[in-house]
């Protein structure tokens, strides 16, 4: 059964006002800092691409402060097994039904799932999510971060406001409370962590495309909703593009619709398989797309990344690793465009699969 759009957006309008004051991080355990082999769960009940990649640097930084941890997963959806198979301290991945009120007795035996498992810490991933708070109360544990924000690092980090550095630095915050000492090492980026065996065969499959030797920039075309460029948008940068950029092949990687806003007037590939795309995309020289999961997904590969943005916060959503930029198009013109990805390339010292090699 298909839930109509008002409806969900009524559901999650209700679950925020039940659940605005749910939450309030504790430590029952005076030993906390003294515990070893932690039993950790993570909690980020969403199903969107984009969201599960952005808690991998939270994943990092738990593994960093609790070396030998085991990690157990609270998500929605089926994308979380894909994302993490390389996180070897992964012990359980916990997954709600994308659908919950097609799956009801699904949904419901996922939480009970939840309730039998007992750990020494559970950490909701992002404040603002309802289900993350109401997890967080759900789960057995003495000690527990419901995600608040840090007065410190939220006023003394510029960055703090990102998805991916929020719950980070937040984390951080609350060690710190409970007497640990201060990680004041750069948040973990993004990170799909894709095997050698992985990016050589995306680099088999991108050459397959392209036939020649030449340098590879891949465009993603699609997004939901507003944050989608029209198709005479793209037209229009594509053909920019090619006249500023004629030593670079183009491909497009087309989303889960398969739908080409170009009306695949360049080569393609489709996938269904995250790794596979993201070792595709870790083999092109850039990677240019509006605000999406698809976005986050070449940043977790490492390929530079030009995240175009006309709606969304560049400030919440920007695409995250050290060779990444996030672009209003509202606020620059298509030739000042061109000047900046010719920067990052001329800056990026990367050829085809050279940044895992």
């Amino acid at each position: 059964m298909k839930i109509p759009f008002e409806i969900n957006v009524l559901r999650k309008h209700v679950m925020k006002i039940l659940t605005r004051d749910i939450g309030k991080s504790s430590v029952q355990n005076n030993d906390f800092r003294l515990l070893r082999d932690r039993k950790i769960l993570i909690t980020r009940p969403n199903h969107r691409l984009g969201n599960l990649l952005l808690i991998t640097p939270l994943v990092q930084e738990v593994t960093y402060m609790f070396p030998g941890c085991r990690i157990d997963l609270f998500v929605g959806g089926s994308a979380a097994p894909h994302i993490f198979m390389n996180y070897e301290n992964i012990e359980k991945i916990i997954q709600l039904p994308r659908k919950p009120f097609s799956n009801i007795l699904k949904y419901i035996r996922v939480w009970l799932v939840l309730r039998v498992r007992s750990y020494d810490l559970v950490i909701n991933a992002n404040e603002g999510s309802s289900s993350g708070r109401l997890s967080t109360l759900f789960a057995r544990s003495k000690v527990k971060f419901f995600g608040e924000a840090d007065n410190y690092y939220k006023f003394a980090y510029p960055d703090h406001g990102h998805h991916a550095k929020c719950p980070v630095y937040n984390f951080r915050g609350f060690l710190i409370r409970q007497g640990f000492e201060e990680n004041k090492n750069q948040i973990p980026p993004l990170d799909l962590r894709l095997c050698a065996g992985e990016i050589a065969e995306g680099e088999k499959i991108l050459n397959a495309i392209v036939q020649n030797k030449k340098l590879t920039i891949c465009l993603f075309t699609n997004a939901t909703g507003n944050k989608c460029y029209s198709n005479q948008w793209w037209e229009a940068f594509y053909n920019g593009l090619v006249e500023s950029f004629p030593d670079y092949n183009f491909i497009e990687m087309l989303p889960v619709e398969n739908i080409s806003r170009l009306d695949s007037i360049i080569p393609s590939f489709y996938s269904t398989n995250i790794r596979e795309i993201g070792a595709i995309i870790a083999n092109a020289s850039l990677f240019i797309a509006a605000d999406s999961g698809v976005m986050h997904l070449a940043s977790a590969v490492g390929t530079p990344t030009i995240g175009l943005f006309s709606v969304t916060s560049e400030q919440v959503y920007a695409p995250y690793n050290k060779h990444s930029l996030a672009i209003n198009t509202g606020k620059i013109t298509i030739p000042e465009m061109f000047a900046l990805i010719e920067h990052t390339l001329l800056n990026t010292s990367y050829t085809k699969g050279s940044m895992h090699g």
